[in-house]
């Protein structure tokens, strides 16, 4: 078995305060007792007693960033629908600690708040993303800003049922919210059609009845 990080057990004895004592009456001297480090330790770790709460954001966003950059213009849905899934395995993966988090952002509106203004942050990502897909111009950056918006309202309220313990299947659940959701969006970034056909005729020949099917002038 892997021995636990500084962070680990950081967090572990941060959280284990918090239900024991609540958020407020908790302090770092007592977490770092309580983890059996020095606060010089606490620090180079996290910032403040805030930052031990939430999760780190900016590694599950340079993780979405990766799987965008990896896709084609074919592939540019599926790596919005795994990129999402990637932010709901974080959580999923968190297990307890998820769960815990969130009774304890339910409960103070100022790490709820903090927590709710991560998500413009994911949705930037997803927006800038799937505006470049769609060709990036300024006719389409109201599309773009709908589907973004629609990807993370589809995760955050498959997320909020887990963690509100209204589903046991949040996977399923997820793979239907955004199944649904990209539906709306399927034709948004196409450029064209592609037609292949064969022929022994000369192409002078094909172009007329090529341009009658595509809808264009001869």
């Amino acid at each position: 078995m892997a021995k636990e990080s500084t962070k680990e057990r950081l967090i572990e004895a941060a959280f284990a305060l918090f239900d024991e004592r609540g958020y407020e009456a908790t302090t770092v001297d007592d977490i770092v007792e309580r983890a059996g480090v020095g606060r010089t330790t606490f620090f180079r770790t996290f910032r403040s007693k805030e930052e031990v709460i939430f999760p780190d954001h900016e590694a599950v966003l340079d993780a979405i960033r990766s799987r965008l950059a990896g896709s084609t213009q074919q592939t540019a849905l599926v790596a919005v629908r795994e990129s999402a899934r990637l932010v709901l395995s974080h959580y999923l993966g968190e297990g307890q600690l998820a769960l815990a988090r969130y009774r304890l952002t339910s409960s103070v509106p100022a790490l709820r708040e903090r927590e709710t203004a991560s998500t413009p942050r994911y949705q930037r990502v997803f927006r800038e993303y799937i505006h470049e897909w769609m060709g990036g111009q300024e006719a389409t950056a109201l599309r773009a800003e709908l589907m973004a918006a629609s990807v993370v309202t589809a995760h955050n309220y498959v997320l909020r049922r887990w963690l509100r313990g209204l589903t046991a299947r949040p996977e399923a659940e997820f793979d239907e919210a955004m199944a649904a959701t990209l539906e709306l969006f399927e034709s948004g970034g196409e450029a064209g059609s592609i037609v292949a056909f064969r022929t022994t005729k000369s192409l002078d020949a094909v172009l007329p009845g090529l341009r009658a099917v595509l809808g264009e002038p001869e």
